[in-house]
């Protein structure tokens, strides 16, 4: 059985006596793809959020009750949050289409920065997805895993942005239509 720990201060949500099914359907697959987790009526970045995942024994109710359920957990069980993710984010599947389109994306880059709305046609003019939503999730998809691989930087206007910034920026509608949010190669680190 596993048990599990969102944190993201000040709120914590614990969760027990999960099977693994369970916990890569409603926490490690979308975790490890990088996008946030809806867990208990809260919605968790993994930008943000901190994950702790045991691996042991059933817990009954009276070691979970009464607030003892994460002491009981570390007690008797392991700690295998990084084999966990390490197993999660290897098992990630990227699509062939996406695989192009992130070729793509890095060549025009490299001549200069490209406005996500530009990714979308991007995508379009590759013939990659025939449904406009289903180009849209394709290049945030690239520019996510790109980002998160350190090949493109994300831009507004002429700044930066860090990575805490990513995700709300990645999820705005006005991100990818108005025209000042960009992507560009990364600079190689000296």
């Amino acid at each position: 059985m596993f048990h599990v720990e969102l944190r993201q201060f000040p709120h914590v949500a614990r969760a027990f006596n999960l099977s693994r099914e369970e916990l890569e359907a409603a926490i490690l697959t979308p975790w490890a793809q990088g996008r946030a987790v809806d867990f208990q009526e809260r919605r968790w970045s993994p930008e943000r959020a901190r994950i702790s995942i045991y691996e042991g024994r059933e817990l009954s109710l009276e070691e979970i009750g009464l607030g003892r359920g994460w002491a009981n957990a570390g007690r008797t069980g392991q700690d295998v949050t990084g084999a966990m993710l390490d197993e999660a984010r290897r098992t990630v599947v990227t699509s062939p289409a996406q695989v192009e389109l992130q070729r793509a994306l890095l060549a025009r880059c490299a001549s200069g920065a490209l406005g996500l709305a530009q990714v979308v046609e991007l995508a379009g003019e590759l013939s990659l997805a025939p449904l406009a939503s289903e180009r849209l999730g394709l290049a945030e998809r690239a520019v996510w895993q790109l980002l998160h691989e350190g090949r493109v930087a994300l831009l507004r206007g002429e700044e930066q942005l860090a990575r805490e910034q990513w995700q709300p920026v990645l999820l705005s509608w006005e991100a990818w239509t108005d025209g000042r949010v960009f992507v560009r190669a990364a600079k190689p680190v000296s």
